[in-house]
């Protein structure tokens, strides 16, 4: 039978494809900055999950040919999508049976849209493949949902005044011939396909070493000017971050840490392992909150993704959290001052109280209240549950999923079951009920929450980051 085209997201129907999973991509490309030019070969090794026929790839750049376990198949674009690519084997694949497809290709990414649009950014100096929850179609194929992980290599020959940075560890550059050089990176542990990156231009890489003994790469566009400080001040602060992160939600899930700061992005990314920040927040000096943003997604989206795009309140709500979080390890206002000033600093009236964390819809997927309504939910569940069942429930939902995914009904669960409480009056209100909740994030406790100093400097970085965010498209 022919696998489906899709695994069925509600928000994105096309995403991903049925009848197989992935075990690991092996990417390898060329790139030229100077014309934007992308080709090279990925071969996947998955596992079918049924007899198939046929199966499906997500992928929008030209394909040359396509080998399944070594022979030539046929490959047909789907006419109402051409992102969903048909590969038909010479013979009917068998379940449980390891597959080899290979994908030959090329393209200028910069010049392919998707629904309008592209997602790859072309530099001044090169490119970026940073975008979510869509970018591998441009660079990669691949089935393009959070539910399939996989390890990752990727090697990129550049040219040799250029760097190619991207997700787990460099395991070294070569060169094969005069000009260009070959980045080789690899990942280990699962991974998201939206999560892999490419950052390929002008960059200053700087390497060493977490005191946990795990390599840090983290790197800066050569062209940050008088932002390169307070970046520098921000990034390289890394592996304390995630030393108060692993306090709260125990050990660090990956295998490298680091991050990415470049002028042509316009938000952040938590690219597993390598996190991405435009320089726009390190314009008012440091910016710790969106460093502890990003990295404590390498827990709550990255160790353990969606199972679907509306469960993004996952993702987001707890990595907003962790912001309020840092904010009291630092003495700069209470997790419960902030979530109090945030709920009194929004009329009841405003728009923001109309958009649900627990389900957005596609359309409101990073609007600012699936971030700060979000945080609020998640501190409303501790109020109600107290610090250490709150703690514990945290530390149980990451261990049990870990490598996996998770849903909003599947936390819901958990939580209830661990507080032997039913939690109907914290998730319904907070995360499915339009509206601004009459009591505050707080209970009873607002009053006194409500005595702390006015608009703490770590809520303004905050809206800073909502700020950005809201450029995405």
């Amino acid at each position: 039978m022919p696998g489906a085209p899709g695994v069925g997201d509600p928000y994105y129907p096309g995403d991903g494809n049925g009848g197989y999973d992935v075990s690991h991509y092996d990417i390898r490309l060329t790139y030229t900055p100077e014309s934007d030019r992308l080709s090279g070969t990925t071969t996947i090794l998955a596992t079918p999950t049924a007899e198939l026929s046929s199966f499906n790839l997500d992928f929008a750049l030209d394909i040359r040919w396509v080998r399944v376990n070594n022979h030539p198949a046929r490959v047909e674009r789907d006419a109402a999508d051409p992102t969903e690519v048909v590969v038909t084997p010479k013979a009917a694949l068998r379940e449980g049976e390891p597959v080899t497809v290979v994908v030959r290709y090329a393209g200028t990414p910069s010049e392919v849209a998707v629904d309008g649009f592209t997602a790859w950014k072309r530099t001044a100096t090169g490119a970026l493949a940073v975008d979510e929850p869509h970018i591998a179609e441009w660079w990669f194929p691949s089935n393009d949902h959070p539910t399939d992980k996989a390890t990752y290599d990727v090697s990129v020959e550049v040219p040799d005044d250029v760097v190619a940075l991207s997700n787990g560890v460099l395991e070294g550059t070569g060169t094969q011939r005069a000009g260009w050089t070959r980045w080789n990176w690899r990942s280990t542990e699962p991974q998201a396909t939206y999560l892999a990156f490419l950052a390929i231009g002008d960059y200053d890489v700087r390497h060493s070493t977490a005191p946990s003994g795990l390599p840090v790469v983290n790197a800066y566009d050569t062209a940050l000017g008088d932002l390169r400080p307070s970046a520098e001040a921000s990034v390289e602060r890394t592996p304390e971050v995630v030393e108060f992160l692993e306090s709260l939600f125990g050990p660090y899930p990956f295998e490298a840490q680091g991050g990415v700061v470049t002028r042509d992005l316009g938000f952040a990314l938590e690219n597993q392992t390598r996190s991405v920040y435009d320089a726009g927040f390190f314009s008012r000096g440091t910016n710790l909150s969106v460093v502890v943003h990003e990295n404590a997604h390498q827990w709550f989206g990255d160790s353990v993704a969606l199972g679907k795009w509306s469960d993004i309140w996952l993702n987001e709500g707890f990595a907003s959290y962790a912001e309020f979080l840092w904010s009291e390890h630092s003495g700069e206002g209470t997790a419960a001052e902030l979530a109090q000033y945030l709920y009194d600093s929004i009329p009841a009236g405003d728009e923001f109280w109309q958009v649900l964390p627990g389900d957005p819809g596609p359309e409101n997927q990073f609007h600012s209240a699936v971030y700060d309504r979000g945080a609020l939910a998640v501190h409303a569940l501790r109020t109600a549950v107290g610090d250490e069942v709150f703690f514990e429930i945290l530390r149980t939902w990451l261990d049990a999923k870990r490598g996996g995914h998770g849903t909003i009904e599947e936390f819901v669960e958990l939580a209830e079951r661990l507080s032997g409480r039913q939690l109907d009056e914290v998730f319904e209100v907070w995360l499915f009920t339009k509206g601004k909740p009459q009591a505050g994030p707080n209970g009873a406790e607002g009053a006194e929450a409500r005595a702390a100093v006015a608009e703490p400097e770590s809520y303004r970085e905050i809206s800073f980051t909502h700020e950005q965010l809201a450029k995405r498209r």
